[in-house]
């Protein structure tokens, strides 16, 4: 038997291979030296798992071969189909003419003759059955989208318009606010419910992030204050490390004082949280809804894609325009633009392109420091000629009141005289233990009190000022500044000065 093995080169020779299952072993004619030629063999497979080998009748007689029926040949081991080789490879190993799809960190390189292709791959691989021909493979690089956590709080944006509106003419482009009624809010809104119909309406949504939905409470935003902001401020805190990005959908009324709240409380938060809303219900033809979610998405996940834009602060995405969350003030209440920044820069246009002022934009931060405690009495009391205050406020602290804004005149004027009050209030209020913070009534320019006798003599007494706040973001700084008495409202937090 050993020697028909040797001569049919099936122990381990390398003139003979097997092909396959009902195909012929060929035997070279340079196998072994003043060997004849040898007969064609006719290998078969038996289930038995036996390779029975059957001599043909050689044409040239007895030469050396020694003939058998029938020889069992001891089986072959049977071997499963080799599954395809892959070995790890860096992104930036050299190819032959790659087809890049997609710009990325990870990347999977598979054979032209795969069909399927592997979305989302965390590791650079080569997939291939046998060899790889570099020149016929093609490099798909593929990221995960980015994980965007959407927090509905209510607003106009999620409300009914059925409920909410008068339909005239049965005109859905001409509706009115039912009056007396400032809009409806389901009491039970599910998440579901929110994120089916921001996919349905916005399906665009889905190219820029991998979307959860939650909502923490469904309400007119003038009905938003510092619990509220404290409840939304441990949400994002508990959701960091979580998610990518955050948009919190808000009304307008009071999304200004939400969002200097916010950036305060989570100074150094580091992801991007991007606060919007609408002046029209999604579910209307002419909402500009639609338009402010998908710039919202596409500032909050710009670092995953050209131009690589890293947002490290609170923003408020309105009207096509980006800007600071605690610059931002309400300034016109019917038209789509309706927040501005007068104060500060712009952080981004959004149009046919996203132009960035980069320049303008928060650095990362060195630390992260959330503080979820807020006190509210605070009060905003703007200077009015002729007021006496000791008449119009009183004694605030004995009232229980802690904290004013004090909106002065230009840069930090007012009137000094005795018998207007303004001094001799402040001086009462102050040894009392009332904080007072000295802003302006104007909406842009520097502070400069101290230019002026009554600016000065404030100061004097303990009156806090310094670089201009928005009123909104001076009152909630006052209102976290009073449950944190190692924070100075004249101190930076998070780009509000």
């Amino acid at each position: 038997m050993a020697t028909l093995l040797r001569v049919l080169g099936l122990n381990g020779g390398h003139n003979a291979s097997l092909v396959g299952p009902s195909k012929h072993l060929q035997h070279k004619r340079q196998g072994v030296r003043g060997m004849p030629t040898m007969p064609r063999l006719n290998v078969q497979r038996y289930t038995s798992g036996v390779q029975r080998v059957v001599s043909r009748k050689s044409s040239q007689g007895d030469n050396g071969l020694i003939e058998a029926d029938v020889a069992e040949v001891a089986p072959k081991p049977a071997t499963k189909k080799r599954a395809p080789r892959t070995r790890k490879a860096k992104l930036e190993e050299p190819q032959v003419n790659p087809k890049i799809l997609y710009s990325s960190e990870t990347a999977t390189i598979r054979h032209t003759s795969y069909k399927g292709r592997s979305e989302n791959e965390q590791v650079v691989t080569i997939e291939r059955p046998g060899e790889v021909d570099y020149r016929r493979s093609e490099l798909l690089v593929m990221k995960p989208l980015p994980r965007v956590l959407i927090i509905h709080t209510g607003g106009t944006l999620g409300m009914d318009p059925t409920a909410s509106y008068i339909v005239e003419h049965g005109d859905l482009n001409t509706v009115q606010l039912r009056e007396g009624t400032g809009g409806s809010y389901a009491a039970a809104l599910k998440p579901s419910q929110v994120l089916a119909n921001l996919l349905n309406f916005v399906p665009e949504l889905q190219n820029f992030a991998n979307l959860d939905v939650q909502v923490p409470f469904n309400r007119d935003s003038c009905r938003v204050g510092p619990n509220e902001w404290i409840k939304l401020a441990k949400i994002l805190h508990e959701k960091r490390r979580d998610y990518d990005a955050f948009l919190v959908v808000h009304g307008t009324d009071t999304m200004a004082y939400t969002a200097s709240a916010l950036s305060l409380m989570l100074s150094g938060f580091e992801k991007p949280i991007v606060m919007t809303g609408s002046q029209l219900p999604l579910l209307l033809p002419r909402s500009d809804a639609r338009q402010n979610l998908i710039d919202s998405i596409t500032v909050a996940t710009a670092y995953s894609s050209a131009p690589y834009v890293q947002l490290h602060e609170l923003a408020l995405c309105f009207g096509g325009k980006l800007l600071r969350g605690n610059r931002s003030q309400k300034t016109n209440s019917v038209v789509y633009g309706a927040f501005s920044s007068p104060s500060y820069p712009e952080l981004a246009t959004l149009g046919v392109e996203v132009n960035w002022n980069e320049l303008q934009l928060l650095p990362k931060p060195r630390s992260y420091q959330p503080r979820f405690n807020l006190d509210p009495r605070v009060l905003r009391i703007p200077i009015v000629p002729g007021c006496d205050p000791r008449t119009s406020y009183g004694d605030l602290y004995g009232r229980g009141v802690r904290g004013i804004v004090l909106e002065a005149f230009g840069t930090g004027n007012m009137p000094d005289t005795p018998a207007h009050g303004w001094l001799p209030w402040l001086r009462q209020q102050r040894k009392k233990g009332l904080l007072v913070y000295l802003a302006s009534q104007c909406l842009t320019g520097e502070l400069q009190p101290e230019l002026y006798r009554s600016g000065a003599l404030a100061l004097e007494m303990g009156v806090e000022s310094g670089p201009q706040m928005t009123p909104e973001c001076a009152v909630a700084k006052m209102m976290l500044c009073l449950s944190y008495r190692d924070l100075a409202l004249t101190a930076p937090l998070a780009g509000e000065l």
